[in-house]
């Protein structure tokens, strides 16, 4: 938790889709969550959902972009991204055989995260990740 608050805090960023955005994301993630033990899974995880969304949606597309949030409170990181849809399926979980060279980030990402949501939507989607500081001695996130 950061030092003059004392309720959980919440920011925002939107991405063009483009792929050199995803490390972009990667670093404003650092940032915020910079001395929290949970900051490197965060890292990942955004990493992995900005990728899907520009990979996978059309986020990726011309004037595509995709939208992330992490909000951090003493007990939970919970970072989100929400792409801009265009497909006929919502994102899901599939634990896809080591070998596989497709399909295995979200599974990856529910692997590290402590619960991944991805609420039914007609529009884009979004997936949160989310991640507990209990899991980790004797710490806050931030």
């Amino acid at each position: 938790m950061h030092e003059y608050t004392s309720s959980a805090r919440a920011w925002g960023l939107s991405c063009p889709g483009f792929p050199v955005e995803v490390s972009r994301a990667r670093r404003w993630t650092r940032d915020i969550l910079r001395g929290s033990p949970l900051a490197e899974d965060a890292e990942l995880i955004v990493s992995e959902l900005s990728a899907n969304a520009i990979l996978h949606t059309a986020s990726g597309r011309e004037y595509g972009s995709f939208h992330l949030a992490v909000a951090v409170s003493a007990q939970v990181v919970a970072v989100s991204v929400t792409d801009d849809g265009g497909t006929g399926t919502a994102p899901k979980v599939e634990h896809q055989d080591q070998d596989a060279e497709h399909g295995r980030g979200l599974g990856m990402v529910s692997v590290i995260a402590h619960r991944v949501v991805v609420p039914e939507s007609d529009q884009g989607h979004t997936v949160t990740a989310e991640l507990y500081a209990d899991a980790w001695q004797g710490g806050h996130p931030c």
